[in-house]
């Protein structure tokens, strides 16, 4: 088990803005999508530096809330990606959709978790070949603290959302198969994401 210094200096901002705050007396760590990055599902993160996670579990607090310029369509969206590849060109990712959960739409309800696989498989085209495979309904909203637990296990991954013993989503086949990488805070427009209490365990 490695607890992850949430300082700045441990990460590097790719396509993003990353800084030190203390928020709710913990100290925490800010990242904003850089807005000159008009593509969805993009590596727009903080990534942590000297790591390598094949298998494991990796667990964290995140929090989002809404900017005040942020869009129309903007979710509160934030998670992580994983399975990074040195130059940012491949990775995985599993984020959440806060404000969609309490909206009386099904449809949006139903899409407050995903998957996506870039640069090949992000939300819009797995909504064109797999609707609703890599998306589903868990009970979150922005401005609260949400627990987040991603288990990785060769070519599936798992999301527990808030100390759940049931996963809100499975992904039976990530797209980039069986390979390790590096592990980032992601973010997407109109997202103000705050992150800390970084653990991974490798397994």
């Amino acid at each position: 088990m490695e607890i992850i210094d949430i300082k700045i200096a441990n990460f590097m901002a790719i396509n993003s803005k990353i800084t030190n705050i203390y928020m709710d007396n913990h100290e925490v760590i800010n990242v904003l999508k850089n807005p000159e990055i008009e593509e969805f599902d993009e590596p727009t993160y903080a990534k942590i530096k000297n790591l390598d996670f094949e298998n494991g579990i990796i667990e964290l607090k995140v929090y989002s809330q809404l900017l005040a310029d942020a869009p129309d369509f903007a979710r509160g969206f934030i998670g992580i990606c994983f399975h990074i590849n040195d130059d940012d060109t491949e990775f995985e990712g599993i984020y959440i959709r806060p404000t969609n959960s309490q909206v009386s739409d099904e449809v949006r309800r139903n899409r407050s978790t995903q998957y996506f696989s870039y640069p090949n498989h992000k939300f819009d085209d797995f909504r064109q070949t797999d609707p609703g495979k890599y998306e589903s309904y868990v009970n979150i909203d922005i401005n609260e603290w949400i627990d987040f637990k991603v288990v990785v296990k060769d070519e599936r991954a798992e999301l527990y959302i808030n100390n759940s013993n049931e996963a809100c989503l499975v992904v039976n086949e990530l797209k980039h198969g069986k390979r390790s990488g590096s592990i980032a805070l992601w973010t997407e427009v109109g997202t103000d994401a705050y992150f800390r209490d970084i653990v991974v365990t490798k397994l």
